[in-house]
């Protein structure tokens, strides 16, 4: 049954878990720090074998990022089960809550913007090599994570200065921003937050389709160049040449797509609050629960289309590819000694 607005503002005062699924929560967990951690350690077998370039300094950033959310909130959402206690329950004056609140918008803020980085980088890697080799290294990487992560964190602690508000939701094992604050600054800050995230995504998927704009020209202009010059192999190399730049390319733009689908529910909620000015638990709720499951995705993602087996699904596409232009020019070989005979 759908519950009214008056039950949801007691939602941020209860001090005992109305319901939930202990279970789900412990396999969310499980799932989520299993496959941060089996995909940093494939980073770092890599990073062995040769230097990381800026791309995987970026990605390495959101991994560790994704993972210190997993292991940061999910145990306190154990906890709260585990005592029938909400988060606001399990301190007095609610500090277990704002500390919650306070990682999760951190995490989908740094998140996103290192989403938004890692597309930068294959725009201006791909789109504008001379300057990305001159101006551009892994040094840069590191000095926009540090940014990054600072950023977010000024933007988290804005609530405990009066700028912005943390609450309780229902069933009281999440906290995050009051997505429907009545104070005039407390919307501010809400709109802030919720504008910040549809810029990074509008971004974000800006450079992601430039990116896939010029590796098609590229494509093009190679194909143009082998035309009547090279022969079988130099179609396969020309091939492998651009694996590199679609690896990355996959890589980003699933990873991208996840958390469109994760962030942009609790996006729209807030925007849907402030035109109606009406609070809606279950669309909320569900909203916070969306963007939780970034951080389980992303992971799976990275080891689902690591370099190995996109490799080998790149080189079958190209085998494939091969063999298409063998039998289409055989054809007319085959036909030709038949032709006198007709």
């Amino acid at each position: 049954m759908a519950q009214n607005s008056s039950d949801h503002v007691n939602c941020h005062g209860r001090v005992t878990v109305q319901f939930g699924q202990p279970v789900m929560s412990a396999v969310m967990f499980a799932t989520g720090a299993a496959g941060n951690i089996i995909a940093l350690v494939l980073l770092e077998m890599r990073r062995r074998r040769r230097s990381p370039c800026l791309f995987q300094v970026l990605v390495t950033a959101l991994l560790m990022t994704d993972l210190l959310g997993t292991v940061a909130v999910t145990p306190v959402v154990l906890s709260s089960y585990a005592s029938n206690k909400t988060l606001v329950g399990m301190s007095s004056r609610g500090e277990i809550c704002d500390y919650f609140a306070s990682c999760m918008t951190f995490l989908s803020l740094s998140t996103l913007a290192i989403l938004c980085a890692m597309a930068l980088e294959r725009y201006l890697s791909i789109g504008h090599p001379y300057f990305y080799e001159k101006h551009l290294s892994k040094r840069c990487g590191y000095i926009a994570i540090a940014l990054i992560y600072l950023s977010s964190v000024l933007f988290c602690v804005a609530p405990f200065m009066g700028f912005g508000h943390y609450v309780q939701y229902c069933p009281g094992t999440w906290c995050f921003l009051h997505m429907n604050p009545n104070e005039e600054r407390h919307k501010v800050y809400t709109g802030l937050y919720a504008s910040f995230m549809l810029i990074m995504i509008l971004g974000t998927v800006l450079c992601n389709v430039s990116v896939i704009y010029c590796l098609v020209r590229m494509h093009r202009r190679r194909k143009m160049r082998r035309t009547g010059v090279s022969g079988h192999s130099g179609i396969h190399r020309g091939s492998l040449s651009m694996t590199q730049e679609v690896e990355h390319l996959l890589l980003l733009t699933f990873i991208t797509v996840a958390f469109m689908c994760c962030s942009l529910p609790l996006v729209m909620r807030v925007y849907v609050n402030f035109i109606f000015h009406k609070e809606r638990h279950i669309a909320d709720l569900n909203a916070l629960r969306m963007l939780s499951f970034n951080s389980i995705i992303d992971p799976w993602v990275f080891i689902i289309l690591s370099p190995s087996v996109l490799r080998i699904i790149w080189r079958k596409l190209c085998r494939t590819q091969r063999r298409k232009t063998l039998a289409a020019r055989s054809k007319p070989i085959a036909g030709g000694p038949s032709e006198p005979g007709k």
